[in-house]
């Protein structure tokens, strides 16, 4: 690390830890003037403050004690774990929170300092309930001006207000949401991301674009899937999900320099969240992988994803070495940004050090090896990660919390740099694992969500849940074997609500003596797009029960940590497959401004016809079902075509249907080219062999680039 960057480290460390070492001069007297008004989110519910009154709506803990300028003040009882509410009328605004002082003090000082509260010592501090140290408080006050939004974390009561009211901007329809139109046709609420999401809640999350779908959808972006009915109306096909399978060849890469090795610490070769990415201007896939686990950061180049070299860089000479060697990966993610403005900021990498609470680093690249524009970010856990949305030009942080276990927090920014500085109440509560989760068979204990990683995929998001099934850490230290950690796919169409149907394991833990027996990862790109296939590497976990080290970074449980790939069908998450009987699907009114139509299917034993219908569902001629010519192949990349036509353009931009009649086959995706290419135009996540950025604009060259390279097909056992 440069001299420039340590200090800033130091700094920024020394800013977030001086309330603990050196405590804020308090002001001896209350603020002067009328109490704020506020609007509340939640169970909450205004009460007075006295001896005796209940302080939380989750706890029994009742006042025990308060100064005599506060008795009889109106106080806001809420979650012990959350609050949230909005100043509506300007003036006084006083909480109060515990002592920082003590280890078990589930303070929010921190927050009420960076927001400019003062402590106000009148008394200096007293016991509010209970007899603990721990729940001895202060009293913070400040002006605040309406508008002024809160987000408290465990925790703080409001009291002094001069009224409050339950703010009624979560019970707004979401058919009535008036803000941002995405690509699909879904439109967000004003208030975005959204903050009703209830961190006690178990149930999983709901997502309201496919309980309030959009009246038409256009479907110009990408390939169209299956996943879930957002594009449904009726359907007499049975939806089917798939699973990878996992290369017999694997892993492809595996610890064998020295730095990898890493000794006397765990060996590991893994890219964590750090990303597979194909660069179609060099030709060839990078990847960006953990060398050594909690060591450096490092990198390889493959033609054909399989053979990885490790080229000898100038950042720690005779090495692939990346990273600067003063700083340490635990939690990180690169993503390259073809069509960055600044060269300087082509590549971007996302770092979060080993240990507690505490900010990352946001770093860009012009290469993808020498790093700068070192940025410290707001404050997040560990196993923090970041991905881009393009659909709506975000830069999200997937940030590891703890409100339901491990669970994840959401931030998002224009800019990568500038929105790395998150404030401390910034980031809202997001995902965790639900009770849909079950808990792990053999282990029993409940699951958590590890980690997210997501990626643009065609039409949507494409998500990887890690979700951790134990044992817990002090558990596998004892044996020097890894936690058991698995993978499950996940979709989005607007970003941040997650539909998780299928919850099996997509990419299991093998729980044996191999070299993926468990903590099973994803990767930032979650996948590559090779053809008529998907490519997903992961990373996976020995462990060694020989090394049982009460020092964890020597501990068997976190060492021979190698990479594997797995693969599954273009499109291939979900299908909706037929018997013998002819079954129909007909879609929600669409629009689209393309020509042709096109669909990823598998019907060589049977066979899959395409009609047209107006919005009202009246079949339009020529584009019947008696005059398409019917598809009787296996293909994901399959032209629709009617006795004498096959544009389609005539019917751009009017709201129409599809219906699909489908007899001993799998529909997986359809989509309208812009050519006879087959175009999508989607995403293609870590992208592959013919594609020239980030979506596909080359249809059929991409298929054909990937049988240049001469991987084939890949028939069963997983051989590619």
């Amino acid at each position: 690390m440069n001299p420039t960057a340590l200090l800033l480290w130091m700094s920024t460390l020394v800013a977030l830890t001086a309330e603990t070492t050196a405590p804020q001069d308090p002001r001896l007297t209350p603020l002067e003037g009328r109490g704020a008004a506020i609007e509340y989110r939640g169970e909450a519910e205004p009460d007075t403050l006295k001896p005796g009154a209940v302080l939380f709506t989750n706890r029994t803990y009742t006042v025990a004690e308060c100064p005599d300028w506060l008795k009889e003040k109106m106080f806001l009882r809420g979650s012990i774990d959350y609050g949230r509410f909005q100043v509506t009328e300007a003036g006084v605004l006083t909480l109060l929170t515990p002592e920082p002082v003590h280890p078990r003090a589930a303070s929010q000082h921190k927050l009420l300092e960076a927001r400019g509260f003062v402590w106000i010592a009148e008394p200096e501090r007293f016991q509010l309930f209970g007899q603990q140290p721990f729940d001895l408080v202060r009293i913070y006050q400040k002006q605040v001006q309406a508008g002024e939004r809160f987000r408290l974390g465990k925790w703080a009561v409001a009291v002094g207000f001069e009224s409050a009211a339950r703010s009624t901007a979560a019970d707004v329809p979401w058919s009535e949401n008036r803000g941002e139109r995405l690509y699909n046709g879904i439109v967000l609420p004003e208030e975005w991301p959204p903050e009703e999401i209830d961190p006690r809640d178990t149930a999983p999350m709901s997502v309201p674009y496919l309980e309030s779908r959009p009246a038409v959808v256009p479907i110009d972006v990408g390939r169209q899937l299956f996943v879930d009915d957002f594009l449904v109306e009726t359907s007499g096909l049975e939806r089917v999900f798939h699973l990878p399978v996992k290369y017999t060849g694997n892993p492809v890469l595996k610890p064998e320099t020295e730095l990898e090795i890493n000794a006397p610490r765990n060996a590991a070769a893994v890219p964590k969240s750090g990303g597979v990415w194909w660069d179609p201007a060099e030709q060839v896939f990078k990847m960006w992988y953990e060398a050594g686990w909690i060591h450096t950061i490092c990198y390889a180049t493959s033609r054909d994803g399989l053979a990885w070299q490790r080229p000898a860089l100038d950042v720690n000479p005779g090495t692939n070495q990346v990273l600067p060697p003063d700083l340490t990966p635990d939690s990180w993610t690169v993503v390259p940004d073809w069509e960055a403005a600044d060269a300087q900021q082509r590549y971007k990498l996302f770092l979060r050090p080993p240990g507690g609470n505490m900010p990352g680093w946001s770093l860009t690249s012009a290469d993808g090896i020498h790093w700068t524009n070192l940025t410290a970010t707001g404050e997040t856990g560990d196993r923090s990660t970041m991905f881009y949305n393009p659909f709506r030009k975000k830069w999200v942080y997937s940030l590891r919390s703890g409100f339901r276990g491990r669970s994840r927090h959401y931030w998002e920014a224009d800019d990568f740099l500038a929105g790395a500085k998150w404030p401390i109440d910034g980031p809202v509560v997001w995902a965790a694992a639900d009770r849909d989760d079950p808990p792990d068979p053999e282990l029993g204990i409940a699951p958590q969500l590890y980690n997210l990683d997501a990626v643009a995929y065609e039409s949507l998001l494409l998500g990887m849940f890690e979700i951790h099934r134990g044992p817990p850490n002090e558990e596998c230290m004892k044996s020097g074997l890894p936690k058991i950690t698995e993978l499950s796919f996940a979709y989005s169409r607007d970003g941040f609500h997650w539909h998780r149907p299928d919850r099996r394991a997509h990419l299991p833990a093998e729980r044996r003596d191999v070299w993926d027996r468990a903590y099973v990862q994803s990767l930032g790109n979650v996948c590559t797009v090779r053809g008529d296939r998907l490519w997903i590497y992961y990373t996976g976990f020995q462990g060694d029960a020989n090394k049982l080290s009460s020092n964890w970074l020597q501990n068997g449980m976190y060492d021979r940590g190698a990479t594997g790939v797995a693969f599954l069908r273009r499109d291939g998450f979900a299908s909706l497959d037929a018997g013998a009987g002819p079954a129909s699907l007909t879609t929600r009114p669409v629009t689209f401004s393309g020509s042709r139509v096109f669909v990823n299917a598998a019907s060589a034993d049977g066979e899959l016809r395409v009609e047209i219908l107006d919005e009202a569902g009246e079949p339009l001629a020529p584009f019947t079902r008696e005059n398409c010519r019917p598809i009787r192949a296996d293909s994901t990349l399959e032209p629709v075509a009617w006795s004498g036509a096959e544009d389609v353009s005539a019917l751009r931009n009017k709201p129409v249907r599809f219906r699909f009649t489908l007899r001993n086959g799998s529909l997986y995706a359809f989509w309208v080219s812009r050519d006879d290419t087959g175009r999508s135009d989607g995403y293609v996540a870590g992208g592959g062999p013919g594609f020239t950025g980030m979506t596909d604009t080359v249809g059929r060259a991409a298929l054909l680039a990937e049988q240049r390279l001469g991987a084939g097909k890949i028939p069963a056992g997983g051989s590619p």
